[in-house]
């Protein structure tokens, strides 16, 4: 296990197997439990850990289901553990920092609660190919699906995030809380994005992210994915009560007037 070069966030590298993918997914996770092992066994079997590199960027989880040797069976390639203060953002930056360094020509990302059809990884990876800068992954576009959707979350996302989101970006997008999606290297590392800076520690990159790459011209798409929250018991979600809520909609307000622009 290695530490990381000079870097705000402090983390742990656990290398597991050399890159072998010029793509990289990564799953920010804390405490998942049996949500993220159920995922990552419906990523092995579609065979997804022979098309990305499939990178764990843990924010200290004390569940026990990120032992290294249970993650080698399921096909992980790298698992990195944060150190220092930080929420999502701060997970999210740590792998985006390994990834550059590590030299990948893209990196995607999807969250690690076993909401998500991770299945559908190999339409993000054409669609960088094909030379998109970002990737936004929908439930609310044809072929996608929304099972079980909580219906305030459906209308904050269809009737306030995506409508504000859209407009700052100037580009029309359906489904802008969904952390689904993929970037090129080559928004990550346009000198007027630089998305590895310290004020992205909480909701605020993946807002700041989905508008910045149409307002300086870059190439971003939807493709449809699956999200389905249980029929039943508790939504598996960070986002929780009023202050969560109204905590994204800061940061989403912040993001549209350009706060978090370089």
């Amino acid at each position: 296990m290695s530490r990381n070069r000079p870097f705000d966030v402090e983390y742990t590298i656990a290398e597991f197997n050399p890159r072998g993918s010029d793509y990289c997914l990564l799953i920010p996770v804390i405490n998942e439990g049996a949500r993220i092992l159920t995922e990552l066994g419906r990523a092995q079997k579609a065979g997804i850990h022979r098309q990305v590199d499939i990178i764990l960027c843990d924010g200290g989880s004390t569940d026990g289901s990120m032992n290294p040797e249970t993650l080698k069976l399921y096909g992980v390639n790298t698992l990195l553990v944060k150190r220092s203060a930080g929420k999502q953002g701060a997970q999210l930056r740590m792998g985006l920092h390994f990834a550059l360094n590590r030299g990948y020509k893209g990196v995607l990302t999807i969250d690690g609660n076993n909401k998500d059809s991770i299945e559908d990884v190999p339409r993000f990876v054409e669609k960088l190919r094909q030379g998109y800068d970002l990737v936004q992954g929908s439930r609310f576009v044809k072929g996608g699906r929304a099972i079980h959707t909580p219906p305030a979350r459906w209308l904050a996302v269809r009737l306030i995030h995506a409508p504000v989101t859209s407009a700052a970006a100037r580009h029309w997008f359906t489904d802008t809380t969904n952390a689904y999606r993929a970037y090129s290297r080559e928004y990550l590392t346009h000198p007027e994005v630089q998305p590895l800076r310290p004020v992205f520690m909480g909701y605020e990159l993946l807002a700041y992210l989905s508008i910045r790459a149409t307002q300086l011209g870059l190439k971003a798409c939807e493709v449809p994915v699956t999200r389905a929250y249980p029929a039943s018991g508790a939504t598996p979600t960070k986002i929780k009560g009023m202050r969560g809520n109204t905590d994204l909609l800061r940061v989403l307000l912040a993001a549209a007037r350009g706060q978090y622009n370089p």
